[in-house]
C-alpha cells in the first residue's frame, strides 16, 4: 500500500533547507513570512547583573500576593484575638530582695491601687495626661501605623527608644497583657487595641488607662499618685499638679524630683512640655500657662518594711536596673522578680556599726544646732569584681530617704586631684618649662598663687590660706595643696583630665563636671558610688570593672539577661600604681593618718568641699575600696549647709570623722584576711630620690633628663619646738631605713646629714642659724631639717617628725599647719 499523497499545494520540508519565505510575506510551516510582512523580533537574553533583576510582573505579583496575605493576616487576627479578661499584674506581686548569701533583704510590691470613675478626675487633669501621651487620643484611632513606624525609625537610628503606642495600646498592656516586650505580645495588643477602640467608647478606655498606670512611689491610678505625691484625693489635683502626674508617666522614677533631685531640671522641661502642649490644644490659656508654678510635691512615705538601710538598697537596685534598661519601671513593678544582690550581709552589717559608733553616737542634735544638719553615704566595691559590697544611704530610710551614697548634689572636693595626676602620668605631661610631672616634680606651692597658661584667670587659695613655697609633689598631695593642683591640670590639660576620669568611672553627664581649672579642686558633683567607682579603677591597677548591685535576675524561674561588665585596661597600670603610691603616703604621712587604725595597708585621699559643706575619704587596701562622706543638709528645707559646729568641732575635714569611719569598717570587713602590701609598678623616676636642689646663688636649671630637681623643706607635723635634730619622716619610702642624724656645726648655712639604710623618695634640707645637735636612732623614711633659732640639742630613740618652714602671709611658722587648716 502506497503512503497518501500530499494535498495539493504542499510542499514537503527538508529539514536541511532553511526555511523561505511564502507569498505576501506571510510565513507559514515552511518559514515564511506572514500576512503583516514583518517577522516578530526575538527576545534578547539578560546578560550580566541584569540576570538577578525580576521583571516588573514578577515585583507586581509579588506585592500582590504580600497584600493578599497582609490583608488575610489582618482579618484572621482580628477575628482569632479576643478581649482576654484582666491580667494578674492589675494586681501586681512582690519582688524580692536577697543579700548575696541568698538570704532576704527586702520585699516589695503592696499594692497602692484606688479606682475612680472618669467623672471623678479633674477635666484639666485629663487634658494634661493627653498632652503629655496622645494630643489627639479623642479623634485618632485606636493604632496609629504610621507613629509605630515613626518610633521604630527613630529607635533604630539612634534617638532613644520611643513609643509610638495610643493611649488606647496602652491600657491593652496595662490591664489585659502585660509589661514584656516580645513581638507576640505587641502583636495581641495591636489586635485587641482595634477592637476595644470598635466596641467601647473613649471615655472608658482613658478612665482604665488613668486607673492602670504606674506613677512611681508604687501608685497604680490616678487616684493613689494624688495621694502619694500631693497627700490629697485627685478630685482636689490642681492643673500645676495634674501635670506633674502626667509628666510621671514617662519615667516614674527618674522624674520624681524627691527621690532624685538630679533630675530636676529634666522633670521640670518635661512639666512645661505638658502645660506648653495644653496650650496649643486650646485646654489652657496663655495667660493660666504664664502664672502656673512648679507645684512641690510631698515627701516620700516609705513602707515599713524599708526600714533602715533596706529602702536606700532597694532604691539603689531599682535605679541600677532602670538604668541600665534591664527592665523598664512598669515591668519591674508589676513584681515576681527574684533579685539577688551583690551586697555582702557581714560588711553591710559592719559599715552601719562603724557609722553609728564613730559619728552617729556623737550627734547631740538636742543641744547642737548643727548636728540636725548631719548626713552620710558611703560606698563599698570590690575592685577585682565591681560588686558593690556594702552601703550606707543615711540613718534611715523612712526617716531620710535621699540616698548619700547615690545622690549628685555635693562637691567631691580634693578627692578629685589623684585624677588629675593620673592623667598626667599617662599622658607624659610636663611642667610649663619641661619638667617631667612626677612624685618628685616641684611646684610653688603658694596661696593665692595666679595660674599660668590658662585662659580663664584663676588663682586659688589654700586650706587655712597657707604658702608652702617650693614643694614637690607628693607633699602637695600629702597636704592637699589647691595651688599646685590648679597649676598641675593646666599643664596636663583640662579636656585630658576630664577624659581620664570618665575612663576612670565617672559619668560624663556629672553634674558641673566643667573642664575649667578649678575642677583640679573638686567642683564636679559625683556620688560617693561614682567616686567608689573610679577609686576601684585605680586600685584594681588601671582596670575598670563597672560596678554592679546586682548578681542574678529571676520570674518563675527563668532568668534576666543582666548587662557585659567586661574589664577594660583604661589607664596604664604605671599611671594608676603611680597615683597609688602617692595616696599611700597620704595615709601614712599626710591628712589621712586616721586610716591607719584600719589595721591594713592602705591608700586614700582626704577633701572638704566648699564652704564645708561635705567632708570626704576615700580610700583602699589592694582588695577593697570604700568611699565615706559627711554632709551638711537642712532637714527641714532641703537646702546644703555647712557643717561648722557639728559635734562639737570648729570644721569637719576628710581626715576626722569620714576617715575614722573609713577605718572602723575596713577593719572590720577584712578581720578574716592578713593584711596585704600593695603590689605597684611605678613611673620612671617616681621611687628614685630626687638630687640635691641647687645652691641659692645659682639660678634653677631645667634637668635634661624631665626630672626635678630636689624638693625643699616638707611641711611637717607639730612639735613643739623639740626634738631638732630628731629622726623624721620626709617622704615615702619603699623600704625602712635606719638611720642617724647627726647636727654639726652651722654658720648661718652649715647642713646636716641622715643615712638611710632603705629606698627613701627624697631628703629634705633647711637651714639653720645657731647650734644644733643630736642624735636619732629608729626607723625612718627620710630626713627632714627644717630651721630654728637658738641652740638645742636633744636625743630622741623613737620616731618624729621634724619642724620646718611654713609661710602663712609674712610670718613664718616652723611646724605643719594645724588640723583645721587641712583637709
Amino acid at each position: 500500500m502506497s503512503d497518501q499523497s500530499p494535498p495539493p499545494g504542499w510542499t514537503p520540508r527538508d529539514p536541511d533547507t532553511p526555511e523561505e519565505p511564502g507569498q505576501n510575506g506571510q510565513t507559514g510551516r515552511s518559514g515564511q513570512k506572514g500576512k503583516t510582512g514583518k517577522a516578530p523580533k526575538a527576545r534578547r537574553p539578560r546578560t550580566g547583573w541584569r540576570r538577578f533583576v525580576p521583571g516588573w510582573r514578577l515585583v507586581l505579583g509579588c506585592l500582590l500576593l504580600f497584600a493578599l496575605l497582609l490583608g488575610g493576616a489582618l482579618v484572621a487576627g482580628y477575628l482569632l484575638v479576643d478581649i482576654p479578661p484582666a491580667n494578674s499584674a492589675a494586681i501586681a506581686q512582690s519582688n524580692v530582695y536577697l543579700y548575696s548569701d541568698g538570704s532576704q533583704l527586702a520585699r516589695d510590691g503592696e499594692v497602692n491601687r484606688v479606682n475612680v470613675p472618669l467623672s471623678q478626675i479633674p477635666r484639666s487633669v485629663q487634658e494634661a495626661v493627653l498632652a503629655a501621651e496622645d494630643r489627639d487620643f479623642h479623634s485618632e484611632r485606636a493604632v496609629d501605623p504610621k507613629a509605630m513606624l515613626r518610633a521604630a525609625w527613630n529607635t533604630l537610628m539612634g534617638k532613644g527608644k520611643q513609643s509610638g503606642s495610643t493611649i488606647t495600646q496602652q491600657y491593652v498592656k496595662n490591664y489585659y497583657l502585660g509589661q514584656e516586650q516580645t513581638v507576640s505580645r505587641k502583636v495581641k495588643e495591636f489586635f485587641i487595641a482595634i477592637k476595644l477602640g470598635r466596641e467601647e467608647s473613649k471615655n472608658h478606655i482613658l478612665e482604665g488607662y488613668l486607673n492602670t498606670s504606674y506613677f512611681g512611689r508604687n501608685a497604680y491610678g490616678i487616684q493613689a499618685a494624688a495621694q502619694a505625691y500631693y497627700g490629697k484625693d485627685v478630685g482636689k489635683l490642681t492643673t500645676a499638679e495634674g501635670a506633674y502626674l502626667a509628666t510621671l508617666l514617662n519615667s516614674p522614677s527618674a522624674f520624681d524630683v524627691v527621690a532624685h533631685p538630679q533630675s530636676r531640671a529634666r522633670a521640670v522641661a518635661r512639666w512645661n512640655y505638658v502645660l506648653d502642649g495644653m496650650v496649643k490644644k486650646g485646654w489652657m490659656s496663655q495667660a493660666e500657662r504664664s502664672a502656673t508654678r512648679f507645684p512641690e510635691p510631698g515627701k516620700i512615705r516609705p513602707a515599713a518594711g524599708l526600714s533602715g538601710q533596706r529602702g536606700y538598697l532597694v532604691e539603689a537596685v531599682k535605679d541600677y536596673i532602670l538604668d541600665r534598661k534591664i527592665l523598664d519601671d512598669a515591668t519591674l513593678a508589676e513584681g515576681g522578680y527574684r533579685i539577688t544582690t551583690t551586697i555582702d550581709k557581714r560588711r553591710q552589717n559592719a559599715f552601719v556599726d562603724a557609722v553609728d559608733e564613730e559619728m552617729v553616737s556623737e550627734l547631740e542634735p538636742g543641744t547642737r544646732k548643727a548636728d540636725r544638719l548631719v548626713r552620710a553615704g558611703g560606698a563599698s566595691i570590690d575592685p577585682a569584681t565591681g560588686k558593690v559590697v556594702a552601703m550606707y544611704g543615711g540613718i534611715d530610710y523612712t526617716k531620710q530617704y535621699v540616698n548619700n551614697a547615690t545622690r549628685h548634689d555635693y562637691q567631691v572636693a580634693s578627692t578629685f586631684k589623684p585624677f588629675v595626676f593620673t592623667s598626667a602620668v599617662e599622658n607624659g605631661s610636663r611642667t610649663r618649662d619641661g619638667r617631667r610631672i612626677t612624685p618628685n616634680t616641684i611646684y610653688n606651692g603658694d596661696n593665692t598663687r595666679p595660674v599660668v597658661g590658662s585662659s580663664i584667670p584663676f588663682a586659688p587659695e589654700n586650706e587655712g590660706r597657707l604658702s608652702y613655697g617650693d614643694i614637690t609633689v607628693n607633699t602637695a598631695t600629702d597636704l592637699s595643696v589647691n595651688a599646685v593642683y590648679a597649676q598641675m591640670v593646666v599643664d596636663v590639660g583640662t579636656g585630658k583630665v576630664k577624659k581620664t576620669a570618665i575612663s576612670l568611672g565617672i559619668p560624663e553627664n556629672t553634674p558641673n563636671f566643667a573642664s575649667v581649672p578649678a575642677m583640679a579642686l573638686g567642683t564636679m558633683q559625683a556620688s560617693v558610688l561614682d567616686m567608689a567607682q573610679a577609686y576601684a579603677t585605680l586600685a584594681d591597677h588601671g582596670r575598670y570593672t563597672p560596678y554592679t548591685l546586682v548578681e542574678k535576675i529571676s520570674k518563675e524561674g527563668d532568668a534576666v539577661k543582666l548587662p557585659d561588665r567586661t574589664p577594660l585596661q583604661v589607664v596604664s597600670r604605671e599611671a594608676a600604681d603611680t597615683t597609688t603610691s602617692m595616696l599611700i603616703s597620704v595615709v601614712d604621712n599626710g591628712t589621712g593618718t586616721a586610716a591607719l587604725a584600719a589595721g591594713h595597708p592602705a591608700a586614700g585621699k582626704t577633701g572638704t568641699a566648699e564652704q564645708d559643706r561635705a567632708a570626704w575619704f576615700a580610700g583602699y587596701t589592694p582588695d577593697l575600696v570604700t568611699v565615706v562622706s559627711m554632709m551638711g543638709q537642712d532637714p527641714d528645707t532641703g537646702t546644703l549647709q555647712p557643717l561648722y559646729g557639728a559635734l562639737g568641732e570648729t570644721r569637719i575635714g576628710g581626715g576626722g570623722y569620714p576617715a575614722r569611719i573609713w577605718a572602723a569598717y575596713t577593719k572590720t570587713a577584712l578581720e578574716a584576711s592578713e593584711p596585704e602590701d600593695f603590689d605597684l609598678e611605678l613611673e620612671p623616676g617616681a621611687a628614685q630620690s630626687p638630687p640635691p636642689p641647687p645652691p641659692a646663688d645659682t639660678p634653677e636649671q631645667s634637668p635634661d633628663d624631665g626630672q626635678s630637681p630636689g624638693p625643699p623643706a616638707r611641711p611637717s607635723r607639730p612639735t613643739g619646738g623639740q626634738n631638732n635634730g630628731g629622726q623624721s619622716q620626709g617622704g615615702q619610702n619603699q623600704g625602712q631605713s635606719q638611720g642617724q642624724n647627726q647636727g654639726g656645726q652651722n654658720n648661718g648655712g652649715a647642713t646636716t646629714q641622715g643615712t638611710d639604710a632603705g629606698t627613701s623618695r627624697g631628703t629634705e634640707q633647711g637651714s639653720t642659724q645657731g647650734s644644733t645637735q643630736g642624735s636619732d636612732q629608729g626607723t625612718a623614711q627620710g630626713a627632714d631639717q627644717g630651721s630654728a633659732q637658738g641652740a638645742d640639742a636633744g636625743t630622741d630613740a623613737g620616731t618624729t617628725a621634724g619642724p620646718q618652714g611654713l609661710t602663712q602671709g609674712a610670718t613664718t611658722v616652723g611646724r605643719r599647719p594645724l588640723p583645721e587648716f587641712v583637709e
